[in-house]
């Protein structure tokens, strides 16, 4: 077991002040860099605005990020013990389903898709979601098991980018956790052929409501649905800087421990 308190994502989790980050202030303000101060402070600049019906100009889309920068000693020692502070500040902030993230896989051919998932559980040995194996996120871990994962908090000026190898979870936390979702959320799992064509909205709701006369009460874990966990090998913690001198703090594994390198923005 982690030496760390795993978060459980599975409901709603209110956590305070992580202790590191208590001390942690700004002149006038509470505790916590970042999202319970400044993190959301912006201000729009050169913001192009534009006649209904007409397209944007996105050239001159922008927002500047004011606030403090994000510093080395802020960090804990720890990556995961860092996303767990982040998270919880992410949902003190209420920005909605902060556990969703980007996973961006690739084919052993080296073709790229993204899409966005929910994080179900996080811990020393890595990040957790759950799909149909048979979706092209899973046929691509299949043959490349490895993935990258985004939680772009942008109301908070933050984002999270992890890399890692992808594995199974055991089937019993698989099935522990299926047994944890809505009834509705069970059936969906088998009526849906994830990625697969459909005929029409109405093959799949018949296949929905055949699947739910069939099990009105206990529904089985299907085979072809499972967890995936990213076992994360880069951790890179990223908050929005005055003049696009943003912060870009990464822990990086090497020989059993976690360095941490600034990269450039």
């Amino acid at each position: 077991m982690s030496r760390y308190r795993r978060v459980n994502l599975t409901s709603t989790v209110v956590v305070g002040c992580p202790g590191y980050l208590r001390n942690a202030v700004y002149p006038g303000r509470g505790c916590c860099v970042g999202v319970l101060s400044s993190a959301q402070e912006y201000r729009s600049v050169d913001s192009a605005s534009h006649t209904e019906g007409s397209a944007p100009d996105l050239a001159a889309l922008r927002r500047a990020y004011e606030g403090r920068p994000l510093l080395e000693s802020d960090l804990a020692a720890d990556p995961i013990a860092q996303f767990t502070a982040w998270f919880a500040e992410a949902e003190a902030a209420g920005i909605p389903e902060p556990n969703a993230m980007i996973v961006a896989t690739s084919s052993l051919g080296g073709r790229p898709s993204a899409r966005t998932v929910l994080l179900k559980d996080v811990d020393a040995r890595g990040f957790v979601f759950y799909t149909n194996y048979e979706s092209r996120k899973g046929r691509d871990i299949a043959e490349n098991p490895r993935a990258s994962l985004l939680f772009p908090w942008h109301p908070i000026r933050r984002q999270v980018r992890i890399e890692g190898r992808v594995v199974r979870v055991s089937r019993e936390e698989s099935a522990a956790y299926f047994e944890s979702r809505p009834y509705g959320s069970r059936i969906g799992a088998w009526a849906s052929r994830q990625s697969a064509v459909v005929g029409s909205r109405e093959d799949l709701d018949a296949r929905y409501a055949a699947l739910a006369a069939r099990w009105p009460d206990d529904v089985p874990a299907p085979d072809f649905w499972g967890g995936f966990r990213v076992v994360h090998a880069e951790v890179e913690f990223w908050q929005g800087g005055v003049d696009r001198m943003h912060d870009r703090l990464r822990y990086r594994a090497s020989e059993g421990q976690w360095l941490v390198e600034r990269l450039a923005p």
